[in-house]
């Protein structure tokens, strides 16, 4: 029989939480768990992306675009999705859990920069956590994100002193996107074909420095 804990994560209330979610207790709680409680597997490679809009996370379409390039270089058993942002840090396969699939909010919508300080604050924090916890749950880290998700991936790496082996997309190609891209976000989205011809590139560029050429 569960506990009012694990009710707390299996049966949400009905309602959609708004607002930003990185001030919300539900999450924290949740994080805690994560961090404090929750077993992820070994694996060789964790792959950190942001969170998205749509829930569950896995039917967002820049998701499913990131996901199909990533199957089509690793075999499944060499990779670890982890989603970041908003929502803290959550290992993919927690995505339909209390309250991850449960939130709906936009950082990029946001203008007030004390809020976005705060998320940059709270989720550099939180990358740290759970990169510490993970220290030596994977060989590899990469991470393919923009904007303050990038910068607060790259301050929690950091701040825990556990590296990000491989960080996408590259800084001159983010120069170059701001430059020339007409987009609603400065830096463009991970879902252009830029970004993501050069996604593919380096993970399998990566891939065959370590593991030759092939899944």
């Amino acid at each position: 029989m569960a506990d009012d804990t694990d009710r707390e994560f299996t049966e949400p209330d009905k309602h959609l939480l708004t607002g930003p979610p990185f001030y919300l207790p539900e999450f924290e709680r949740s994080y805690r768990y994560i961090i404090d409680e929750y077993e992820v597997e070994p694996c060789d490679i964790a792959i950190f992306m942001p969170c998205a809009v749509r829930k569950p996370y896995s039917s967002s379409p820049s998701h499913q675009l990131i996901r199909m390039i990533i199957s089509q270089v690793f075999d499944p058993s060499q990779y670890h999705i982890v989603i970041f942002g908003t929502c803290g840090i959550v290992p993919a396969e927690l995505e339909e859990m209390y309250p991850f699939a449960h939130y709906k909010y936009m950082l990029g919508k946001c203008n007030d920069e004390k809020t976005r300080q705060d998320f940059l604050d709270i989720e550099t924090n939180r990358v740290a956590g759970y990169l510490e916890k993970t220290r030596h749950t994977y060989k590899y880290r990469i991470g393919y994100c923009i904007g303050l998700f990038r910068e607060a991936l790259i301050r929690g790496s950091e701040k825990s002193g556990v590296k990000i082996d491989l960080l996408l997309p590259g800084r001159d190609l983010i120069d170059r996107a701001i430059g020339e891209e007409d987009c609603r976000f400065s830096e463009g989205s991970l879902s252009m074909d830029r970004y993501l011809g050069e996604f593919c590139d380096e993970l399998i560029r990566f891939r065959n420095e370590r593991y030759g050429n092939g899944p």
